[in-house]
């Protein structure tokens, strides 16, 4: 949005414009007995980029911040809960009633909800993994693909090293964690937020302050957990050749969840793909990428792919 400011100078008038930042809006969606909170940004008229968050995370992943500098590159910018974070439908902790697809549908029907007919998925981790069952079942509605330290749904190269032990590790210590408790919390999960920081310098105040937001405003925090036991999608599983979108790979070299290495796979299994390489990045939206991201997600988003 732009202000019109008109001066009268000796006599001369002068015209400025002065860029507003656009408002941030909330928007409850109701679709199959189940509750989507969402947040856009930027105008609904401009091409659309759905922001799909990684498992456990609430839509506060993707930083507001964040957001406006997309919406201000001249998208239409929505960020949502999946089911079982923030002020969405959660399910007692312990039971997963929904796979990956329904998580699928979940962002389509989001796209419904806001009259959209085709949208930018932009997704990372589990994000990226519902963006690539979405480019295959509704590809109508996909106009492009960014898979942010995510890797292939289907088979990948059986060489790649797995998750590193230490994230299994640290994962291991959640039982003795008091999650009714905000600073055990905070506690716990920040030497989570660090150790998949890479070696790009780890912002400790950001990280706190994203999880305390995180931690009160959930309507369940625990129930994040439920993604563990996430199943489903075997339909669309090894199926990425027959994607037709453009896919931009964006991958940290020092990701210790989804290898750096599954880059490659997805690359030579989505014939139109791409990759921005981050180095030193680990599984993080990490701010000093922001910039990198946010431009590459840019060139990507406003190109025809059928052309």
């Amino acid at each position: 949005m732009k202000t019109i400011y008109i001066h009268l100078i000796n006599g001369l008038i002068i015209v400025s414009f002065i860029k507003e930042k656009s408002e941030m809006r909330k928007k409850i969606i109701n679709t199959n007995g189940v509750e989507l909170y969402t947040e856009s940004f930027g105008d609904e008229n401009n091409s659309a980029i759905m922001l799909l968050a990684g498992a456990t995370v609430s839509m506060l992943y993707w930083d507001e911040e964040f957001c406006q500098k997309l919406a201000d590159n001249g998208f239409f910018v929505i960020r949502y809960d999946n089911r079982d974070t923030g002020k969405s439908t959660f399910y007692e902790p312990g039971s997963t009633p929904y796979d990956i697809v329904d998580l699928t549908d979940d962002a389509v029907a989001i796209l419904d909800e806001y009259g959209i007919g085709k949208a930018n998925f932009a997704g990372i981790s589990l994000g990226g993994l519902i963006s690539q069952i979405a480019a295959l079942k509704y590809p109508d509605r996909v106009h492009s693909l960014t898979l942010i330290s995510s890797g292939p749904w289907g088979d990948s190269d059986p060489s790649i090293p797995e998750m590193d032990s230490r994230i299994l590790d640290f994962h291991s210590k959640s039982g003795s964690v008091d999650w009714s408790d905000e600073e055990a919390v905070v506690e716990y999960m920040l030497e989570g937020a660090a150790l998949m920081s890479g070696r790009k310098q780890f912002d400790e105040r950001r990280g706190e302050k994203l999880i305390r937001a995180e931690f009160n405003r959930a309507n369940n925090y625990i129930s994040m957990f439920n993604h563990a036991a996430l199943q489903g999608g075997e339909k669309y599983f090894n199926r990425l050749n027959e994607i037709k979108q453009p896919a931009l790979i964006i991958h940290g070299t020092d990701d210790l969840i989804w290898h750096f290495n599954h880059t490659g796979v997805l690359l030579e299994k989505i014939e139109d793909s791409q990759l921005i390489e981050l180095e030193g990045t680990g599984h993080e939206l990490h701010v000093e990428d922001w910039d990198v991201i946010i431009e590459g997600i840019t060139v990507h988003g406003k190109v025809d792919p059928y052309k």
